[in-house]
């Protein structure tokens, strides 16, 4: 079946881990075995071959680079915009090097979307040589050194954004704090508003969540979030949170990091072994978004795999993206049907875009 994922941070991956994602997973895992500086090394479950293998053609991919506030995270960030701005900018010349290399394809309108689709709709074609679509998108807004930078980055690709990621941002609270948005940050709404951007809900935290809906009229998805009724923290959506974005007609992709995928996990210490996560459990999070719907048609994919993670932070039964394609047989088990599986394995997002992209 063909998948979309809604989140991959594939640039951060190329520049700041170094990886090389034309190369086999096995030899990119064999490069880095060797390498103590993050937990993820030689354990990573992407690379280009992986996602054609699986039938991954198309992904949302991000610019990542966040401003570090007093060390207040572990994950690291930069002392200011302008520099995490210049690393957007690196990981925006690794997209375009994959373009050149015809391993990627960026998607900038509809009308670039079904092209592509069609690419990989053709049963004929040998899809080890297709390129990988990709709608770039910027997770946390911090990078943007004013509002108008957005629009450098529209006209760049830029489709998607997420105004925050953790902790107190420049523009907006996201993960682990509170508070709405400052000024700023209301600025950057209607900025978002006024291109037509997608707003993506992932990381803001309940404060600047509900003062988004309130304050923005466009376009909403939810790219990696799970259910907080299945592991209560504020990194997840509550079933209000799931409510509100159904009625905005928006799509919610479930992610595969395990600390999300099931309650009591330490990070460094629990294990997929001991934890006993599985794809069976990502079905959970589909389901519960599913109840609380009413419906199968607002849950898909934003995997968020090798997000600051490997195969010692996700599912069990996952060796590589590609085992994605486990999916199918498990939802059709819990009583999906083939309409509702195909809707959360990629039409659901792919309806979404078609009604949001530019024509």
């Amino acid at each position: 079946m063909f998948i979309f994922d809604a989140h991959l941070d594939l640039g951060m991956n190329a520049v700041e881990w170094n990886r090389d994602y034309t190369l086999s997973l096995e030899t990119v895992r064999h490069q880095e075995a060797h390498l103590k500086d993050k937990p993820d090394r030689g354990r990573g479950v992407i690379s280009l071959p992986e996602l054609r293998r699986g039938n991954i053609g198309l992904v949302v991919a991000t610019q990542l680079a966040r401003v570090e506030h007093n060390a207040w995270s572990p994950i690291a960030g930069w002392r200011s915009s302008a520099q995490a701005w210049a690393m957007t900018q690196a990981q925006l010349a690794w997209y375009r090097a994959m373009e050149t290399l015809g391993e990627m394809k960026q998607i900038r309108t509809q009308t670039e979307m079904v092209s592509h689709l069609k690419l990989w709709q053709d049963d004929g074609a040998d899809k080890s040589k297709l390129p990988i679509g990709y709608i770039l998108s910027l997770e946390g807004a911090d990078s943007l050194v004013t509002v108008d930078y957005l629009e450098k980055s529209y006209a760049e690709g830029l489709r998607a954004i997420g105004p925050a990621h953790y902790g107190p941002g420049v523009y907006a609270n996201g993960t682990d704090a509170s508070g709405g948005f400052n000024a700023k940050g209301r600025d950057l709404l209607k900025k978002i508003a006024e291109l037509d951007l997608i707003l993506d809900a992932t990381h803001l935290c309940d404060d600047c969540f509900w003062e988004m809906l309130d304050a923005f009229s466009g376009p909403i998805w939810s790219s990696h979030h799970n259910c907080r009724a299945l592991v209560d923290h504020n990194r997840q959506i509550s079933d209000d949170m799931i409510r509100a974005l159904v009625a905005r007609d928006a799509v919610i992709g479930v992610a595969l990091d395990a600390w999300m995928m099931v309650p009591g996990w330490v990070r460094g210490k629990t294990t997929p072994e001991s934890s006993g996560v599985t794809l069976n459990t990502l079905v959970d999070h589909i389901d519960h978004i599913c109840q609380i719907a009413g419906s199968a048609k607002h849950v898909g994919l934003g995997t968020d795999l090798d997000g600051c993670f490997g195969r010692e932070q996700t599912a069990l039964d996952l060796e590589t993206i590609a085992d994605l394609q486990k999916l199918p047989g498990l939802l059709s088990a819990r009583g999906y049907s083939a309409a509702d599986i195909t809707g959360i394995m990629n039409g659901n997002f792919l309806g979404f875009l078609r009604r949001n992209l530019p024509g």
